[in-house]
């Protein structure tokens, strides 16, 4: 349970403290029509997901081709709300003529998206029960980052800010529950994050605590890239909007970045939950302040809301926080101990050496053995694995080939058994030897040798 629950904002003094005297009618009408948000947000720098088609009446639903969508996309009601209405495409039946592919993998017509639209525009989805606009865009690509987390759906982070400053934040990630949405009520799962680091802290699901995802992925520990930048956008989108108190939906497409959204004028409290600490305390502390700039409310939120040093990051996650280059100590055969600068590279898979490292580790048999072999990889690449592990299993001291990949083209090489020292952890574990002799630095440390860390990028 949430510590010090008079702390916590509940939804009257919300709608009448801050919503209230906060949030004019002109910002909230701003923030209740998507199409005109995306146009004024866009129109001030804020990036925004690419417009597709809007259709406004039975009649332009009536003439509108179906065929020329592209085959991926989202469709919105523009006055929808608690994401009732939205439905994501991620892909498009091959062969078939104007079938697409939902989350679920399920499969929608022609028929179904008119019938949807028809509803749309009838207001079934409208805030106010009023008619209503339907309109397709672009759907965000998944962040690398975020795939083992997410069931299918793109993770959102929601950021509250109150008076130009970031006061709390949340991942929302979508699950098989919430049918692949970043839904809260429909079962998605809200995580906390540290508004200094931007590393997540605790995660709920259905108002409850929990540790994991249903894959099994510990929850905390998450580092979000382009933190400040997620955070200007936030005080740059409140700035826009004239709403004094928001919620900020921002999503980090793959190829693009950070990409605004939408425009909460009455956030939900959920935050509070994700977070284990109520609002009031920290809406108190920005009151009244004058924030001239974005960045100024960026280091006011992070000075004020931090509150995870390092230490206490590494106890909620249980890992150790590293950075882009490490000093690690490696021993090698009988002992042969080496001191080097290490590359942290999170996008290789496996850790390697350099073919002079490996040498002074005591693998020198094992280099000369493996290249007086000077196996093409285009002549044995259509043999079985073990039937290529014959031709290599009696060289000293290796221990497995692997296929590597790199500018020269696509090879076999050989790995052998280390143990690495790294920010006082002991890491055993098989490398590959590769040339980088004229790479700055003689070992590669991959993802699979990263699990107990966070990477800090600067």
């Amino acid at each position: 349970m949430i510590s010090k629950s008079k702390n916590i904002l509940g939804m009257n003094a919300r709608n009448l403290v801050y919503i209230r005297p906060n949030n004019r009618k002109a910002a909230k009408k701003l923030a209740d029509d998507k199409l005109r948000c995306k146009r004024v947000l866009k129109k001030a720098g804020v990036p925004v997901p690419k417009l597709i088609k809007s259709i406004r009446s039975h009649e332009e639903l009536d003439n509108f081709d179906f065929s020329t969508l592209p085959n991926s996309f989202v469709l919105k009601p523009n006055f929808g709300f608690g994401g009732e209405g939205i439905l994501v495409v991620y892909g498009k039946k091959k062969g078939g003529e104007n079938i697409w592919i939902k989350a679920d993998r399920s499969q929608i017509t022609e028929s179904y998206l008119r019938t949807h639209i028809k509803n749309i525009l009838d207001g079934s989805f409208s805030r106010v029960d009023t008619a209503d606009v339907a309109f397709f865009e672009e759907r965000i690509q998944l962040y690398k980052g975020f795939k083992p987390y997410a069931f299918r759906g793109v993770p959102d982070i929601r950021v509250l800010v109150y008076n130009r400053v970031p006061v709390m934040a949340m991942v929302r990630i979508p699950t098989e529950a919430s049918g692949g949405t970043s839904n809260l009520h429909r079962g998605g799962i809200g995580v906390g994050v540290d508004m200094t680091t931007g590393v997540t802290t605790t995660a709920i699901q259905y108002d409850k605590v929990i540790e994991k995802s249903p894959k099994g992925l510990l929850l905390s520990g998450i580092k979000i890239p382009q933190w400040k930048e997620i955070l200007e956008l936030a005080i740059k989108a409140q700035d826009v909007s004239k709403l004094g108190y928001l919620g900020a939906d921002i999503a980090i497409d793959r190829e693009n970045g950070p990409v605004f959204m939408e425009l909460n004028a009455r956030p939900g409290l959920s935050i509070q939950v994700a977070n284990q600490e109520g609002l009031i305390s920290r809406l108190n502390r920005v009151e009244g302040l004058k924030i001239k700039t974005v960045r100024r409310g960026v280091a006011l939120a992070q000075n004020l809301f931090g509150g995870e040093i390092e230490e206490e990051i590494e106890g909620l996650s249980g890992k150790r926080i590293i950075g882009t280059v490490e000093k690690i100590r490696i021993t090698g055969r009988n002992n042969r101990e080496i001191k080097v600068e290490a590359k942290i590279d999170t996008g290789a898979d496996r850790t390697s050496i350099d073919v002079e490292l490996a040498r002074e580790l005591g693998f020198e048999k094992t280099v000369e053995e493996f290249e007086k072999r000077k196996v093409d990889f285009e002549e044995i690449k259509h043999l079985r694995k073990s039937e290529r592990w014959k031709m290599f299993k009696d060289i000293p001291y290796i221990e497995s080939t692997v296929i590597t990949h790199s500018s020269h083209g696509t090879s076999y090489r050989p790995t052998v058994k280390i143990k690495m020292v790294m920010d006082k952890r002991v890491i055993n574990t098989k490398v590959t030897i590769v040339n980088r002799m004229r790479l700055k630095y003689p070992i590669i440390i991959g993802s699979r040798n990263l699990k107990r860390f966070l990477v800090e990028v600067k």
